[in-house]
C-alpha cells in the first residue's frame, strides 16, 4: 500500500468542507451512490491517501478486469475495502475466495432489471393465479414448465445480492468519509488550541528573550520541509531556545545546591552548560507549588535529555537522529509548552 504524505493546510481545510459535504450527500441520498464515490475520490486525493483515491474511482467505475483477472494490487485494494466472497463451484463444489467487480452503478442497475426480468419469467397464461377452476389449475400446473420457477428464484437471488453488495458499498464510502470528517475535525480542534499557545508563548518569548523569535521562524521552516536533516536542525532550535530560557530566568552561576534524588544527595551544579539545572531552579525559586516544579521539573528532564541526546549525534556526524517529521512536531510542541509554563511564572 502506498504511503500517505501530510497535506497542506488548505487541503485540509477544503477536505474538512467536502467531507461534511459528503456525509449530507450520503445521509440524504440527494445524489447518485456514483457521484458520491467520484467526490469521495477527490476527498482521497486532497488528503494524499493514493490507496482509496484509486478505490472510490473503482466503486465509481468498475474494478479493472485483465484477461487473465485482476491485478494483485487491484484484488488487494477490493479486498480492503470488503469486496471479497466465497464462490462454490457448482459442479467440483470446490469453494475460493473471489472478488465482484461491478461499481456501484452496476450493481444498481442489475437490481432494477429484476422487476421487468421476474415479469418476463411469469407462468404463462392460464395458471392457477389466472384460472378460478382449481381442477384445471391442478391440471394446467401439471405441464407448467418447471424452468420458470427457477428462473425467477435465480433473478430474486441474483436481484438480493446486487442489494446486499450495494449496500455494503453505501456504508464503506460512509464509514471512510466519517472517519476522515472526525480526524479532520480533531486535527482543527488541535491545531487551534496549538494556534493560541503558540501565539501566548511568541508574544511572552519575544519580551523575555527576543532573539528567540528568529529560532522559532526557523523551526517553522524545518518542519515544513521533506528532509530529515532539516527536523534534527528544529529539535536543535528547540535546544538553543532552552538554553536562551534558561540565561533569561536564572543566569549561570558556580553556585552548586544539594537535591535529594533517589534517597542520596546529589549536587546540582547551575553553570552555562547546565541549562536545564538553572530552568528547575528558576521554578523550585518562583515559589510555584511543589507538584507544579515536580512535573515541570521531570518534563525539563525528559526534554533537555533528549535533546542534548539528540545535539550529540549530530555532533558525531550522525544526521539520521530525527528519522521521523512527528519525532520532531512531537518535541517542538513539548518545548513550546514548557516555556509557556515557565514564563508564566513570571507573571
Amino acid at each position: 500500500m502506498s504511503e500517505i504524505i501530510p497535506p497542506s493546510r488548505s487541503a485540509l481545510a477544503e477536505a474538512l468542507k467536502l467531507s461534511a459535504d459528503l456525509l449530507q450527500n450520503i445521509e440524504l441520498s440527494d445524489i447518485s451512490l456514483t457521484n458520491v464515490a467520484l467526490k469521495a475520490s477527490r476527498l482521497a486525493r486532497l488528503l494524499n491517501d493514493f490507496d482509496y483515491q484509486k478505490v472510490m474511482t473503482y466503486e465509481a467505475g468498475g474494478y479493472p478486469v485483465e484477461p487473465t483477472g485482476v491485478t494483485p494490487e487491484v484484488w488487494n485494494l477490493a479486498v480492503k475495502v470488503g469486496r471479497k466472497f466465497a464462490w462454490t463451484d457448482p459442479i467440483s463444489r470446490k469453494t475460493d475466495d473471489r472478488i465482484y467487480t461491478e461499481s456501484v452503478e452496476e450493481l444498481a442497475a442489475q437490481i432494477q432489471i429484476s422487476e421487468p426480468a421476474l415479469a418476463a419469467a411469469r407462468d404463462p397464461a392460464g395458471s392457477s393465479k389466472e384460472n378460478s377452476n382449481p381442477w384445471a389449475a391442478a391440471s394446467v400446473a401439471n405441464f407448467m414448465p418447471k424452468g420458470n420457477v427457477l428462473e425467477r428464484n435465480a433473478i430474486r437471488q441474483s436481484a438480493s445480492t446486487s442489494a446486499q453488495r450495494l449496500a455494503g458499498r453505501r456504508t464503506m464510502i460512509y464509514q471512510y468519509v466519517m472517519e476522515k470528517y472526525y480526524e479532520l475535525r480533531f486535527s482543527g480542534i488541535a491545531d487551534d488550541i496549538f494556534t493560541r499557545i503558540r501565539d501566548r508563548v511568541d508574544t511572552k518569548i519575544g519580551g523575555a528573550i527576543p532573539g528567540a523569535i528568529q529560532k522559532l521562524s526557523a523551526v517553522y521552516d524545518n518542519l515544513q520541509s521533506e528532509n530529515p536533516e532539516d527536523w534534527s536542525n528544529a529539535v536543535h532550535s528547540c535546544r538553543r531556545i532552552l538554553q536562551d530560557l534558561a540565561d533569561a530566568v536564572f543566569p549561570p552561576t558556580s553556585e552548586v545546591r544539594t537535591k535529594e534524588i533517589d534517597g542520596r544527595e546529589r549536587e546540582i551544579h547551575l553553570g552555562p552548560a547546565h541549562y536545564i539545572n538553572r530552568i528547575i531552579a528558576f521554578v523550585e525559586d518562583s515559589g510555584a507549588s511543589r507538584r507544579f516544579a515536580e512535573i515541570a521539573g521531570s518534563q525539563l528532564s525528559f526534554l533537555g535529555d533528549r535533546l542534548d541526546s539528540v545535539f550529540r549525534a549530530s555532533q558525531k556526524g550522525s544526521h539520521a537522529t530525527i528519522v521521523t517529521r512527528e519525532e520532531a512536531d512531537r518535541y517542538v510542541v513539548y518545548t513550546y509548552l514548557i516555556v509557556g509554563d515557565i514564563l508564566s511564572l513570571r507573571g
